[in-house]
């Protein structure tokens, strides 16, 4: 499979790519920074500097052009006030969903965030408020297209080793999660048509991550 990244130079992202060139899926990371490229070849992924707060619907069409899935996991990131929240968080996930659509790309793999698909909880600030909100949005705008879409929603993140063992359900409790993990359950959803038109929570857990992602298919 031809898989193209957005946020391809993210901590997740990057642990995606090495799981995809061990397997020889042929990954594309798509970053801002130029001087990002180095570090997505090293992880096995072929580099594509697009920044997707000023591209263009049909620059980026063309650059999914022969994929055969898209994985959202761009954001913001730490540091980023909200302003940044709603451009990345939901309008890049926006953009990338159209051009998914207009290339013929229909799996579409969006990372999301534990708390999505609710209001904010009270108390934690304006930038929380804000990234909550983007990615809830980017959920919404999701469900409404003709993609065979599945969101993920992990919970706090670690840069802990895999464990390999995962919870994975519509709904969980809130828990932590190593990228790792997470960039794990992505790969097997990828290659797993009956986790479409899903909303999946995401912790550590007890479960391998197969039996996980088959239980739920």
């Amino acid at each position: 499979m031809r898989i193209v990244i957005a946020g391809g130079h993210g901590k997740i992202a990057l642990l995606l790519e090495r799981l995809l060139a061990e397997r020889d899926d042929q990954a594309v990371g798509l970053v801002r920074n130029p001087a990002h490229v180095a570090d997505v070849h090293k992880a096995g992924a072929e580099a594509v500097v697009c920044d997707l707060e000023t591209a263009t619907a049909d620059d980026v069409t063309a650059l999914l052009s022969g994929a055969d899935a898209v994985v959202f996991a761009a954001g913001a990131g730490p540091g980023s006030g909200a302003p940044r929240k709603d451009t990345v968080d939901r309008a890049a996930s926006v953009l990338m969903a159209g051009a998914a659509e207009r290339a013929g790309v229909r799996r579409f793999v969006q990372v999301s965030s534990m708390g999505a698909g609710q209001p904010p909880q009270p108390g934690y600030g304006e930038v929380w408020a804000a990234y909550i909100t983007a990615k809830t949005a980017a959920e919404d705008d999701l469900h409404a297209r003709d993609l065979d879409w599945t969101i993920l929603r992990p919970g706090g993140l670690t840069d802990s080793p895999a464990t390999g063992r995962v919870r994975l359900a519509p709904r969980l409790p809130a828990g932590m999660i190593p990228r790792a993990d997470v960039a794990a359950v992505i790969g097997a959803l990828l290659d797993d048509p009956g986790t479409r038109y899903q909303t999946l929570e995401l912790t550590g857990g007890d479960t391998p991550i197969a039996e996980a992602v088959r239980s739920i298919a």
